[in-house]
């Protein structure tokens, strides 16, 4: 692909996704809803087609050609999400269906097996409901406490608060890298050595980091990251759980059934070998497959450069927000390069409902998220039942949220104007 250098990295990929050259009612699609899902370009597409136009087989039973194909780039795939984390080892790469899917491993095979009566598991006001309600029922389940760790005045993870809540009784700790309403990047090498310096394990939900941003998890050291294959550019049904080898070793099985055994007997079992005792049943091949694509999609492109390209969208959306006088945008403010934060703004405006401004943006092709967004307590902290989200991707250009902020002038007029 030869394009222009002067080109920015949104227009240079835009003919890579199908779906983004569409019209919504006579309006150019504008999709700004990224964190809860991203759009896949042609090259996922064609390898889910691929698996099951020419080597649907089921993985690691057959001796044929097809299954050993589909074999190949299922395990392959295993490879190169290992090598896209820097993970120590494939063994430590967990097939799962999502990143809600990862998380519940980790609580059934082993939180219910280690945690008891007076231990603390350390969480925050922020998270996704998929790493908090988890957590309350392995509490119930245990007589685990749950503590909770708020906010500072920049509306971020009140990190003096998290080491004040640090104990000897504190046995997990499970936070968001980024969270997906307020957009602060936490410092996860921070908190994980912290963590283990009160013996901790640490679980962190990669779910708005690995998809924007270089991910490293043994520079983080964290004991398991979580993260869903369909906000990468990957389709949904697929999700990775990375967790420390050693560790993996001691968790018992989370679900049982075929492909996660070594040998069955009438009264008992055996478990198959890292990382498939974990991966009981057919597992999504051709998703894992298409995910293998997109992660070399993305490595093709380069998560450093994604991440300074979403930067740049940054400073350039919240330079254009801050003219609107009656807009609240929640979570810390970025600099003047779009640094300390996330690509997206999570908003309300003054007097109106998020719920109406999404269906009238929509109107004009505009795509944005309205509600809580899977974090309730988060909103309740903040005071408000929702808010309306503009999220990026790297696929998006200055001129997308130009409209979109036209967009949205004209819909606040009008709804002064019905007010007036």
């Amino acid at each position: 692909m030869t394009i222009a250098t002067t080109q920015s990295l949104g227009e240079k990929v835009r003919a890579d996704f199908p779906i983004l050259n569409q019209e919504i009612n006579g309006n150019q699609l504008i999709y700004l809803d990224s964190a809860a899902t991203s759009q896949k370009p042609l090259s996922v597409i064609n390898a889910l087609d691929n698996y099951y136009r020419y080597n649907n087989a089921n993985v690691h039973r057959g001796a044929h050609h097809l299954s050993t194909k589909a074999t190949e780039g299922f395990e392959g795939a295993r490879d190169k999400v290992a090598q896209f984390i820097n993970a120590n080892s494939r063994n430590e790469i967990v097939f799962t269906r999502n990143a809600t899917e990862a998380v519940n491993l980790v609580a059934y095979s082993w939180a219910l097996n280690n945690l008891r009566s007076g231990d603390e598991i350390l969480t925050s006001v922020m998270e996704h409901h998929s790493n908090l309600v988890p957590w309350q029922m392995i509490a119930q389940k245990t007589g685990a406490t749950l503590k909770h760790v708020g906010l500072n005045e920049n509306q971020e993870l009140d990190i003096e608060q998290y080491k004040r809540l640090l104990s000897d009784n504190t046995k997990l700790v499970a936070l968001v890298h980024v969270s997906n309403t307020l957009g602060c990047i936490n410092p996860v090498e921070e908190i994980t050595r912290l963590a283990h310096e009160k013996g901790a394990k640490v679980l962190i939900d990669g779910c708005q980091s690995v998809p924007h941003l270089p991910v490293d998890v043994q520079a983080i050291d964290c004991d398991w990251l979580v993260a869903s294959g369909h906000k990468m550019c990957a389709p949904t049904g697929i999700g990775f759980l990375y967790g420390k080898e050693n560790l993996l070793e001691e968790m018992s099985p989370f679900l049982g059934g075929g492909e996660m055994i070594g040998e069955v007997f009438l009264d008992h079992f055996t478990c198959g070998e890292l990382p498939h005792k974990f991966e009981a049943g057919t597992p999504a091949i051709g998703e894992a497959i298409a995910l293998g694509a997109a992660v070399d999609y993305l490595s093709n492109i380069g998560m450093a450069n994604i991440h300074a390209y979403e930067e740049e969208l940054t400073a350039y959306l919240f330079d254009k927000l801050n003219q609107f006088p009656n807009l609240n945008i929640y979570g810390p403010k970025p600099d003047g390069k779009g640094k300390g934060r996330a690509a997206l703004a999570s908003f309300n405006v003054e007097n109106l409902h998020p719920n109406d401004l999404s269906p009238l943006l929509d109107y004009d092709g505009v795509a944005i998220r309205s509600g809580h967004h899977c974090t309730q307590p988060l909103h309740r902290e903040l005071g408000v039942s929702g808010s309306a989200r503009a999220s990026l991707y790297f696929y998006n250009t200055k001129e997308e949220i130009d409209a979109f902020v036209t967009a949205l002038k004209n819909t606040i007029d009008f709804f002064m104007e019905m007010m007036e």
